[in-house]
């Protein structure tokens, strides 16, 4: 029976929604299916639907075309097909469409318009206080970032002991009081004294985490979720490969209507007593059930990289200090590189953890004169002990303002695609737009080096002007024009960039 639907019409790339009651006998997770088929001129899409709870079940879908659409929803829990029509109009303001892989190294939306991932990590921000939560939103609201890496399970690591405020499974959790100096590793106890029934989710669980990936909708940031990881004392690391199966169909069913998600198949995969096999059957099910197509690939901790020359994976998310090799990472995947975990801004006891402010920047500057996308974390110890990187919250460190500022005033402004490295061997980092035509665009990049004057390497015959970039005090100063052989004053101080332009 029908219940509802979320209107007569809907913006392109929005999201389409019928709900309507079905059985309930039994398990309605595992013993009925719904799902439908959405038909228009330019496009015929079938989707899965799933079970909401209280005899609800729900058929989400993402238009791409500006026309009318009619719809068929069917399944073992209806007694009867639900039809129905609806028209698409245009997409509203700041609605881009989905992100996707652009001239083959890069990004841009499904409207065309570049991409260019400046984002953070907040693992379990959505599982916090709701007082947390709305102090995320709000950070993110300054516009400092436009993709965020978080966990849809709960998290057991260093800083983040507490439990969430949901579950994803009916059931309940270990007594936490059991915990001692001895069982309470940053793995955990996996598995003794959870309760959980691994075919019967807690739809709460799911229907806060949309509400969040639409909260970072409505900002324009991107939600990079991850599905599975290793930091776990629930036991859902370790669940048998048909509630793997079970979960990652019901996560796809749920959320690939959004436009701003991606999905990450794990955070850390070799820490994981999981197998290539295991991690190929997973994507293939993400490959099958989500018809949108949006972006997948797998994160590392050592220098275990996932093959990310397997076709189902879109781009490479790594974690990494060598920095240097993004480039030969281009080449050798074919695929835009995201290091997606390169140290953190902060001041932990981790060696990975107490990066300086100038130092993350400098490291996302590299990556990008490299031709790849860097991914921010900030871990400075706090009284409250909450920390960016794991709960979210409010920011302490410095890089943010001048992270925005390179996405912002710099990767915005490139006339092409993306970056690609220009090899001028004047300059110790140089890239140009990744593009065989430009022959007139070129960023070059000191670093930790303050030249007080460096040669423009180009022809004589031919003129460029300059601007002055202090990657640091976030500043631009116009330098003028100059010939291809002159030398141009710099202020010997580091973290200086060039941005030359053919006149």
């Amino acid at each position: 029976m029908l219940l509802h639907t979320t209107g007569s019409q809907v913006e392109r790339w929005g999201v389409f929604e019928v709900s309507a009651t079905g059985k309930t006998e039994g398990n309605p997770f595992t013993d009925y299916e719904i799902g439908g088929i959405f038909t228009s001129r330019n496009e015929s899409v079938e989707v899965s639907g799933f079970y909401d709870g209280d005899g609800v079940y729900k058929v989400r879908f993402m238009p791409s075309f500006e026309e009318p659409y009619t719809y068929r929803i069917f399944g073992t829990c209806l007694e009867d097909e639900i039809t129905g029509t609806f028209s698409v109009t245009a997409p509203g303001q700041g609605n881009h469409g989905p992100v996707y892989v652009c001239n083959t190294l890069h990004f841009a939306y499904a409207d065309g318009t570049p991409f260019y991932p400046v984002g953070t990590t907040s693992y379990v921000w959505t599982h916090q206080a709701e007082e947390i939560q709305q102090d995320t939103l709000r950070t993110l609201q300054n516009g400092y970032f436009n993709k965020i890496r978080f966990c849809v399970f709960p998290k057991h690591y260093d800083y983040n002991f507490n439990d969430p405020i949901t579950f994803p499974y009916e059931g309940k959790p270990m007594d936490s009081s059991v915990l001692t100096s001895d069982n309470f590793s940053q793995y955990g106890p996996r598995s003794e004294g959870n309760t959980w029934n691994f075919h019967r989710f807690n739809p709460a669980h799911f229907q806060h985490l949309e509400r969040r990936i639409l909260d970072l909708q409505k900002i324009g940031v991107e939600a990079d979720l991850i599905l599975l990881h290793p930091y776990d004392r629930w036991g859902f690391s370790i669940m048998p490969q048909d509630c793997d199966d079970l979960y990652i169909r019901y996560v796809v069913a749920r959320f690939a209507a959004y436009r701003n998600v991606w999905w990450s198949l794990a955070n850390e995969y070799d820490f994981m007593e999981k197998t290539t096999a295991d991690w190929e059957r997973i994507a293939d099910i993400i490959c099958r059930k989500d018809p949108y197509r949006h972006l997948r690939s797998i994160h590392n901790a050592w220098h275990n990289y996932y093959n990310f020359n397997r076709p189902w994976v879109t781009h490479c998310s790594m974690q990494t200090g060598e920095i240097e090799k993004t480039g030969l990472w281009r080449e050798i995947y074919g695929k835009p590189v995201l290091v997606d975990e390169t140290g953190y801004e902060g001041n932990l006891e981790h060696g990975w953890g107490n990066h300086s402010p100038e130092e993350m920047v400098r490291r996302f500057w590299e990556v990008t004169m490299r031709g790849g996308y860097a991914t921010h974390g900030e871990t400075y110890a706090n009284p409250e002990r909450i920390l960016w990187w794991s709960r979210g919250g409010t920011l302490h460190g410095e890089s943010a303002p001048r992270l925005k500022f390179l996405h912002d005033e710099i990767l915005e402004k490139i006339p092409g695609p993306g970056l690609k490295p220009a090899n001028i061997l004047a300059f110790p980092f140089s890239a140009t737009v990744d593009d065989w035509l430009n022959k007139g665009f070129y960023l070059a990049y000191f670093g930790i080096s303050r030249p007080s004057y460096r040669h423009l390497p180009f022809s004589p015959d031919t003129r460029w002007h300059v601007e002055l970039i202090d990657t640091w005090n976030m500043t631009v100063e116009d330098l003028g024009e100059f010939s291809g052989n002159a030398s141009v004053s710099l202020p010997g101080r580091a973290y200086i960039a060039l941005r030359i332009r053919r006149v």
